[in-house]
């Protein structure tokens, strides 16, 4: 292991902090990757072939019904710098209360391969249509999404409306051009102020989005290159800059091995490079329940009814990042609880 020399910055002022990249890279060298795997292993995973592609899941049947009369299925996509994993603490506690839930690697992430196609929601949404109907037998189905996978999941309310039953938002959308006109101050405020929370911040986008491969072939090989990379993020969109009170070292790590055993990495960045060949996210008109992350407390309702034109509920989150599903599980599934149980198809 090299770890370049040390500057005179402020910890975590120029990126990842050395000497905490240097603890968590020696205790990533006595890491038992073997009990993480028998964590991991105690949830039902299962592979299956759609449209050309191999496509890891875990799915977890219904425990009980508790204010639901039937179980409702629902399918959780996660986002980058994730795994499946991050989305086990809520996918847990939905089918404690009545959910069928089914996790989803997205394509080149951990266990599920690389799309034969671009990266694109509409690719992604497609297959995991498939996923949900033909492969698992179910007719109709919720969805929910963070990140990279709130695209997803806002694109399978937009495209299978008749198979959506609601769509809940934690990471809202922000509206295409041609609905982003005639702005309230309150959302040239909200803009601005999103600017200037992202200004600086955006050059690991930038060099994903342009030069991935470059990046990837560093990363691919060095563990203490893909551990930085990686756990930079953690903290700074977990909100906290204390990382410790949102991840335990071994959450950090497991994650971390999982990309790197998979070599997963350069296929992960494939969403960002492919976004240029994006279609503007259309209006949707299934029912949504919308609690905003934490990160962007202050997202104006109706800014966000540019793109969900039928909101049925609005409760932003109090507290926790980025990282909803991980972080703040508990107050999250009780919202989408309260949501599904409140449509008449949920029950």
């Amino acid at each position: 292991m090299r770890l370049p020399l040390s500057a005179a910055a402020e910890p975590w002022g120029e990126g990842v902090d050395l000497s905490y990249l240097a603890n968590l890279l020696d205790e990533w060298s006595r890491f038992d990757w073997r009990a993480a795997e028998e964590r991991l292993n105690a949830f039902p995973q299962h592979i299956a072939h759609v449209q050309g592609s191999r496509i890891h899941f875990v799915h977890l049947r219904a425990a009980r019904s508790q204010g639901l009369v039937n179980a409702i299925p629902i399918v959780l996509s996660h986002g980058w710098p994730y795994s499946f994993v991050e989305m086990l603490p809520l996918a847990e506690l939905l089918a404690e209360v009545g959910f069928d839930v089914v996790v989803p690697s997205l394509p080149g992430f951990g266990y599920s391969e690389p799309l034969n196609e671009p990266f694109t929601s509409t690719a992604v949404a497609s297959r995991w249509h498939e996923l949900m109907t033909d492969v698992l037998g179910y007719s109709r189905y919720a969805t929910y999404g963070e990140d990279v996978g709130s695209r997803v999941s806002d694109r399978l309310a937009a495209v299978y409306p008749e198979a959506v039953i609601g769509l809940f938002v934690t990471h809202a959308a922000l509206p295409p051009a041609d609905r982003a006109h005639d702005l309230t101050m309150e959302e040239r405020d909200f803009i601005d102020w999103l600017d200037k929370k992202w200004e600086g911040a955006t050059g690991y986008a930038i060099e994903q989005a342009t030069r991935p491969d470059t990046l990837a072939a560093g990363l691919s090989d060095s563990p203490s290159g893909l551990a930085a990379w990686m756990v930079e993020k953690y903290r700074e969109w977990s909100g906290d800059d204390d990382i410790s009170a949102w991840w335990t070292v071994g959450e950090l790590l497991t994650t971390i091995s999982l990309y790197w055993f998979t070599n997963s990495i350069g296929a992960t960045f494939r969403p960002y490079f492919d976004r240029r060949l994006e279609p503007p996210m259309p209006k949707i008109y299934a029912p949504t329940g919308i609690s905003i992350q934490f990160d962007e407390s202050g997202f104006p309702r109706h800014y966000a009814e540019r793109t969900y034109r039928d909101i049925r509920f609005w409760q932003p989150l109090p507290a926790g990042g980025h990282f909803t599903a991980k972080q703040t599980p508990e107050m999250l599934a009780d919202r989408m609880l309260a949501f599904y149980s409140g449509l008449p198809s949920s029950n």
